[in-house]
């Protein structure tokens, strides 16, 4: 039973799920977008995201820290120098996971997951201009705002 657990194991001993979670997390801040399966990228993204933000804090501990978790120098290195600079006014959510379908092979449902603030796609389009709100009722025009009013209220409107 997984009765209090609250994390995903994969499929996989503890030695194995780390080791896989670091490997993705190496290769997410290396090439900033990355096609997994859905269910190794919502581990991941709660692998990486605090990790994102304590490299916030540019500090030795900080980067001790990030590097006990990830164990590659040039992983931690991009995230503190790169996308701790991208990400610093926002205050969580720095990976976006896109489903993108099922794997011929196996079947596996797939996503992409990516950086937030490296999309560019995404994040023009929603800064762009606010649409128009649009009514399903349609517009009153002013002769059916004239012929809506009665004769009561415009001897009342004529006073």
């Amino acid at each position: 039973m997984r009765h209090g657990k609250k994390h995903n194991h994969l499929g996989r001993q503890r030695g194995h799920r780390v080791a896989l979670l670091r490997n993705l997390s190496i290769s997410l801040v290396e090439y900033k977008r990355i096609n997994t399966t859905v269910a190794k990228a919502k581990a991941l993204r709660v692998f990486l995201e605090p990790l994102i933000t304590k490299a916030k804090t540019n500090s030795t501990h900080s980067r001790r820290t990030v590097f006990s978790n990830l164990q590659n120098k040039e992983a931690v290195k991009e995230l503190f120098e790169n996308i701790s600079l991208k990400v610093a006014d926002r205050p969580g959510g720095y990976l976006r996971i896109i489903r993108t379908g099922t794997r011929k092979g196996d079947g596996a449902e797939t996503a992409m997951i990516e950086f937030v603030d490296y999309n560019t796609e995404y994040s023009v389009g929603k800064t762009g201009a606010k649409k128009s709100k649009r009514s399903r009722r349609g517009k009153k025009t002013g002769a059916a705002t004239a012929a809506a009013t009665t004769p009561a209220t415009q001897s009342d409107e004529e006073e």
